[in-house]
């Protein structure tokens, strides 16, 4: 293996009072990262460019040297599961989601309070496949509050969702649904855009009225009562081929990712949702998913040139604003993975990149436009460093667009 490239998700974050005015990365302690930088080199990644705001499969895409016009969210996280897809079918990422009532349309929550449980995910589900609809469908919960949705049959994607936050490389929080609005003038848009009205009127009538949620009601929970869709796609999105890479994702859309761009993916099965703590289930998932990815590469390590390894976890604290839950997530992943590759990589001469796929400040409580810091071990001379933003904005990498990231370091061969 020539070398292992580890996207930290949501890594990148600003100054926070909490932390005494550092980002988490600043504020940890990270000995094993800080030993990998020392023995290599430093930059700064706008992993789209500069000023554009992406979504998470925005990101990838383009760190992996593609057009952005060549993904579409829905398509990969539907590849990301076993859901078997034909050209023509209309794939859809959706979040369970609370509102106050289809007419006044006010979200109240986008992830239904980030708690719903394994088991409640899937009965849900369930009811919403028995919906009547003019086509068929499938619908299926992945992790979390998160799933899929697939219409069966020759669609048009050319359609907005009603879920508009990040649109256009800018962060776009909104409070309200947006409406499924087809984005031009064709018979065929039209019908498609009809008929996901329909089905997510359906939704919400069946969701809003289901025991489950009548049960969460009661216990002071919010309702997943609503379905919150984006990244239509009916095509398989045409990816750059990474053959002799292996990766490890666990999650739907890096899993879709990975499987389009040829890559061999190990993955496990995530911890369940069994109650409400939903940062119980995240710690937990971190830990199987640092000691998992280890045991991967030790075991392949001779049967591919790269490794692609992403971490979930470090995202949801930025997105929930706790900072310190991310500076002690970012020091677990030190202590466990980034001590394996400190003591695995060097004697194998195999190189690290560590970055993030983007920001996701815990102030602002969403990804931003901020450029991501970059570590590249090259087993060259020591020298004192520390890996964060501010030490990253000095490196001699200096300032890399992620279509280029690859190609910067090395990776690409």
């Amino acid at each position: 293996m020539k070398g292992i490239f580890v996207i930290v998700d949501g890594m990148g974050d600003l100054p926070n009072k909490q932390l005494g005015e550092k980002s988490p990365l600043e504020a940890a302690q990270m000995p094993n990262a800080d030993f990998l930088a020392s023995r290599g080199e430093m930059g700064y990644m706008y992993s789209v460019k500069p000023g554009f705001v992406p979504e998470s499969d925005e990101a990838i895409v383009s760190i992996f040297g593609n057009d952005l016009i060549s993904s579409t969210r829905g398509q990969l996280e539907a590849r990301g599961t076993n859901i078997k897809l034909v050209r023509g079918d209309l794939a859809w990422r959706v979040n369970f989601a609370t509102i106050d009532s289809y007419e006044e349309g006010n979200i109240l929550d986008r992830r239904a309070g980030r708690n719903l449980q394994t088991w409640e995910a899937e009965a849900l589900a369930k009811s919403l496949n028995n919906i009547k609809l003019a086509v068929p469908f499938v619908f299926k919960a992945t992790l979390g509050h998160r799933g899929v949705l697939i219409f069966k049959g020759g669609f048009s994607d050319n359609l907005s969702g009603n879920d508009l936050v990040y649109s256009g490389g800018k962060s776009l929080i909104h409070d309200k649904i947006s409406l499924i609005k087809p984005l031009d003038e064709e018979e065929n848009t039209q019908y498609s855009a009809n008929v996901v009205k329909d089905f997510l009127e359906k939704a919400f009538e069946v969701l809003d009225k289901h025991p489950i949620n009548e049960a969460r009601r009661k216990k002071g929970l919010l309702p997943a009562n609503f379905l919150l869709i984006r990244g239509a796609g009916v095509e398989v999105p045409k990816l750059k081929y990474y053959k002799k890479w292996m990766s490890v994702n666990y999650m739907p859309l890096e899993k879709g990712f990975a499987k389009v761009c040829g890559m061999t993916n190990f993955a496990f099965e995530y911890p369940k949702l069994k109650e409400i703590d939903s940062y119980e289930n995240l710690w937990a998932g971190l830990k199987k998913a640092c000691r998992f990815s280890a045991k991967a590469i030790k075991r392949n390590y001779k049967k591919f040139d790269y490794a692609y390894v992403h971490l979930k976890e470090t995202d949801l604290p930025g997105h929930d604003n706790k900072p310190l839950v991310k500076k002690e997530m970012l020091e677990y992943i030190d202590k466990t993975f980034f001590n394996f590759l400190r003591k695995f990589c060097p004697p194998n001469k195999i190189k690290v990149a560590i970055t993030a796929d983007h920001s996701t400040p815990c102030k602002l409580k969403s990804h931003s436009a901020d450029p991501v810091p970059v570590l590249l071990y090259n087993d060259s001379i020591p020298k004192e460093k520390k890996f964060n933003e501010n030490e990253a904005r000095k490196g001699t990498l200096g300032r890399i667009d992620g279509k280029e990231f690859l190609s910067r370091i090395g990776f690409n061969k």
